[in-house]
Formats: structure tokens, C-alpha cells, sequence
């Protein structure tokens, strides 16, 4: 008979906020959907639980690291493991800006971060739930599709703002005038956005690398995004080679949206925040398993609330957290 499944020896502190039990956990990959009019078919990782029924859905989407295969269906597995063993099935597709694919420039027809793109693989990830179940026969009938969050990290957690509401601008090239771009996806019930990208209005603050690669950054608008968000900022996640207005423009998603908002600030944490894009990753400056677990533990307490009816996962979580000097905090709104 097997026992319980161990935590990582070096989780230090973070083993004092609580979780639900450790199940193992199925992983699929590729399951690969074509979408009309897209560069190639979109290849999805989806991750389970063994056991379990009306499982809550989470889509995530990975960033833009510096890591040659991390941004992808192949990253990001300190939280899909921990997510999946929890109680959640992942669902995570290959963007088209993922390095794995490294598309001519000329041929992404909305910039190398494919920004419209990413959204609109998510809502074609909903529209195909039958072939999704169809292609993983584990999976089928166990998936709750009306209970949805989204999960991004970086460059990821823009694309799930623009999921939640966020807004963004862009000039129309017969009018000269600028047009709003609303991509809300209302089967999204709540998201968790990790160092999500801020905004500078007027682009004066925005550095001349932003304005090459990420430029529509410069014009979100995050009032507009009043679906329920936990954004989780690092106090040492400086964002130099994007805006001159330092870590606080991480904050924008929390400061400056609408709705019900959430901020854990997560001390000492850099961009990678412990190591969530990938175990032992190049890109990640500032390395550590208490780190990462905690911010693993937190969002999964946070998304188990918004998504399952009657959960308290969160309020236990947040409370756990206050008793743990030096690991971070959280605020609402």
C-alpha cells in the first residue's frame, strides 16, 4: 500500500500553508487541435489528477524566458505539477512566440509576442472542449467547463489580463484613429497573473526595447478588467529593459483595474519568483524551492475559492501566510 506522496525536502516554510492531499497525476502531450487560419496547429499539454470528477479548468499560459523550450506546453511544470496534484486539470497550448517554433518575423501578423494570438488560442481551447475530452481518454467527462481560471506568467499574464478584461488600443491604418480591442472571455471565472506587465501611458516611460517588441504594453487599459485577478508581484522584480518606472509597474494590474483584486507582494522575489517557468531554469535570477512552493501554494489556494463553491482555501492560506515573517504578504480590494 503506498502512503502519502512526499513534499520537496527543501520547501522549508512554505509547508506551513495548507494544501489538499498529493494525488499523482496524468499528463498528455501533444493533443493537437487545427485551427483555421493559424501558422500551424495548436499543440496542448493537458494535466489531471488520477482520481476525481468535475475537475475546475485551468489554462495557462507560459512567457517569453530566455530558456529555448520552457516557453511552451513543455514549461512551467513547478506549478502544472503542483496544480494538477490538487485537485485541477492544466491545460497549457504552445503560443505562436514560443522559441520552439520561431516563426520569420514577416509572417506574425500582430508582432514576435503574437499578443492577439495567445488570446484568442485560449478561446479556441474553449470552443473545442469535445475534441479536447475526445483526445484524451482519460480526461473525458471529468472536466468541469463551466468552472475556468487563467494562470500566466510575464508575458503570459498579459495575455490572461486581456482574457479577464483588460483592454488595448490600436491605430487604424485607413482612419489614423485609435480603436479599442476588448477580448474578454467571460467563461474565465478568476485568474492569478504572475509579474504581469504594466502600462505607460503616452509611452514615455517605456524603454526602446518596448517599444520594438511589446509596444501595445504601453496602451493596456486595466480599469476595464473586473473579473476577480490575484496578481502576484515581486518586490525585487525590476523591470529595467521595459519601463523606467521600476517594480511598481507590476502593480498596474492590481492598482489600476476595476472589480475584485487581490495583490500578494512575494518578498525578495525576482521575475521567475523561485523558479515557476521550469525546475533548475537558466533564466530564473533568483532560484529557490521555498519561494516557488509558496507561490504555488497561494494561487492554488486563491483559484480552488474563486472556481469551487464554498471553498476556503484562500482565507486559511492568507492566514497562514500572516504567521510567516519575512515570505510576503496580501492585500485586497
Amino acid at each position: 500500500m503506498s502512503g502519502p506522496i512526499p513534499d520537496h525536502a527543501l520547501i522549508g516554510r512554505a509547508k506551513h500553508i495548507p494544501t489538499a492531499a498529493t494525488t499523482p497525476t496524468l499528463s498528455l502531450s501533444p493533443l493537437t487541435l487545427p485551427i483555421p487560419g493559424r501558422l500551424v496547429p495548436l499543440q496542448l499539454r493537458i494535466t489531471i489528477p488520477t482520481t476525481g470528477t468535475h475537475l475546475p479548468i485551468l489554462l495557462l499560459s507560459h512567457g517569453q524566458g530566455a530558456s529555448n523550450n520552457l516557453s511552451s506546453l513543455n514549461g512551467y511544470a513547478p506549478l502544472v505539477t503542483f496544480y494538477s496534484s490538487h485537485g485541477f486539470a492544466v491545460i497549457q497550448p504552445t503560443h505562436l512566440s514560443s522559441k520552439t517554433l520561431l516563426f520569420p518575423p514577416e509572417s506574425l501578423i500582430d508582432g514576435p509576442l503574437c499578443w492577439r494570438s495567445r488570446v484568442q488560442d485560449f478561446k479556441d481551447i474553449l470552443d473545442r472542449a469535445e475534441d479536447i475530452e475526445a483526445g484524451f481518454e482519460a480526461a473525458r467527462g471529468r472536466l468541469d467547463w463551466t468552472s475556468i481560471g487563467v494562470v500566466g506568467h510575464s508575458m503570459g499574464a498579459h495575455t490572461a489580463c486581456m482574457l479577464l478584461g483588460a483592454q488595448s488600443k490600436k491605430l487604424n491604418a485607413l482612419t489614423h484613429e485609435l480603436e479599442i480591442i476588448n477580448m474578454i472571455e467571460p467563461r474565465v471565472k478568476a485568474g492569478v497573473l504572475i509579474g504581469a506587465p504594466g502600462c505607460d501611458p503616452g509611452r514615455e516611460t517605456q524603454s526602446a526595447m518596448a517599444r520594438k517588441v511589446a509596444p501595445f504594453f504601453a496602451d493596456t487599459s486595466f480599469k476595464e478588467m473586473r473579473t476577480p485577478a490575484l496578481v502576484v508581484f515581486g518586490d525585487e522584480d525590476v523591470p529595467d529593459y521595459l519601463t523606467t518606472r521600476g517594480v511598481e509597474w507590476h502593480r498596474d494590474p492590481y492598482t489600476l483595474s476595476g472589480g475584485r483584486k487581490d495583490l500578494l507582494t512575494v518578498y525578495g522575489a525576482g521575475h521567475i519568483f523561485g523558479g515557476v517557468s521550469g525546475w533548475d531554469a537558466k533564466e530564473c535570477d533568483d532560484e529557490s524551492v521555498e519561494r516557488c512552493e509558496v507561490v504555488a501554494r497561494l494561487t492554488w489556494a486563491y483559484l480552488r475559492s474563486q472556481l469551487v463553491e464554498g471553498d476556503g482555501s484562500w482565507e486559511v492560506a492568507c492566514e497562514a501566510l500572516k504567521g510567516l515573517e519575512g515570505i510576503g504578504m496580501v492585500e485586497s480590494k
